[in-house]
């Protein structure tokens, strides 16, 4: 009796269906939602060797939790012992389910059809057969794509879907009780158009030189490694806010090289004209002409690394160049620091290492940091 008790408090919508209490239906509840769901025990009332039926529905959202339900049914002493499990397992399965096949309330699809017809079918790129995952395209005032992917929740309109974009600065969404799809399509055009300067700017600068990295921007991506020469590079950060400002900017290559670089860019700051283009302005204030891609070839400054005879490494590039003007062989960073962790004469102070190259032997200092202005 007391077995009994337990239960009704645990489940109170699981009713016996016969007076041998062999058989049990009725609902159960996790996170708000009543499942439909049928117990049928054997008459030693072995929880092993009983069985569950249960809606297709539920039946869905703990198919990947089938071993430990048997693990659970074996384990536990009593009903009541493991309607507390299964609750509990209910409530993991439906917060790690996206709840992509939850049936939602009728006016849910009834307004979100509303709103893409308002909105035109033509802007929609992709929709899931459940209504709760659709990506939106947008093409911006100098005719780059975009796309928005918005996931919606059960309790839309009242609550804004999450908006994914490829945007470089976060896209927050203003929500009002009366908003509605067009409402954040309209803001995601108007963020487009802030975002217009930054873009233009990238663009000219993957169109018109070399860059070693990213080897395939996203729209996000804030940062360019432009070739300067065979070794020589520099990486530029644009703040995305402010893409006419003077970005951050790092160079890479040979100190012998990159010293007469680093100092023009720092005599010449105060030239940086904002009311010209990004890689104007660089070409100015170092007094180069960058490579230009209609003249050369990438391969020209894709040179491998000398140690693992590769030019990319897990995403990365060779970045560690011999200063020796003879030498300038480059290196990963990571290839050379196991290099030199491994020559009994190499040293290490702090972050910095103190070698010798693996091709010329002549002195190299290798810093943890890759970032040199």
């Amino acid at each position: 009796m007391a077995g009994s008790s337990a239960l009704l408090r645990q489940c109170p919508l699981l009713l016996p269906q016969n007076r041998e209490r062999t058989v049990y239906e009725g609902f159960i509840t996790a996170q708000g939602r009543d499942f439909h769901i049928r117990i049928l025990l054997p008459m030693d009332f072995q929880l092993k060797n009983a069985r569950l039926e249960c809606s297709w529905h539920l039946k869905k959202i703990l198919n990947q939790y089938q071993h430990i339900l048997k693990q659970r049914l074996h384990s536990c002493p009593d009903l009541s012992s493991f309607m507390v499990e299964l609750k509990t397992i209910l409530e993991i399965a439906l917060k790690n389910t996206q709840d992509l096949h939850i049936p939602r309330p009728p006016e849910y699809y009834s307004c979100l059809v509303r709103d893409l017809e308002i909105l035109g079918w033509n802007k929609v790129a992709y929709m899931d057969t459940g209504l709760t995952t659709i990506k939106l395209k947008a093409e911006d005032s100098c005719g780059r794509q975009h796309l928005i992917t918005l996931k919606f929740n059960a309790k839309y309109p009242t609550e804004p879907p999450d908006c994914l974009v490829d945007f470089p600065v976060p896209f927050a969404v203003s929500w009002m009780p009366q908003s509605s799809l067009p409402d954040i399509y309209n803001q995601f055009l108007a963020a487009l158009e802030s975002l217009k300067e930054f873009w233009d700017a990238m663009d000219e600068i993957d169109g018109k030189t070399w860059v070693l990295e990213p080897e395939n921007p996203t729209r996000s991506a804030t940062t360019r490694r432009i070739a300067i020469g065979t070794n020589v590079s520099v990486s530029v950060e644009v703040d995305p806010r402010h893409p006419a400002m003077l970005p951050e900017c790092y160079f890479l290559g040979a100190e012998h090289v990159v010293n007469p670089l680093r100092t023009k860019l720092n005599d010449n700051m105060h030239l940086w004209d904002p009311e010209i283009s990004l890689l104007q302005n660089l070409k100015d204030l170092l007094d180069i002409d960058l490579p230009s891609r209609a003249v050369l070839e990438k391969s020209d400054f894709t040179k491998d690394c000398g140690i693992c005879y590769a030019y990319r490494l897990n995403g990365t590039t060779p970045d560690q160049v011999c200063d020796d003007p003879r030498c300038g062989q480059p290196f990963h960073q990571a290839c050379l620091y196991e290099w030199l962790q491994g020559l009994p004469s190499s040293r290490q102070s702090f972050n910095v290492i103190f070698g010798e190259c693996p091709y010329c032997n002549k002195p190299l200092t290798l810093k943890s940091s890759m970032k040199k202005l």
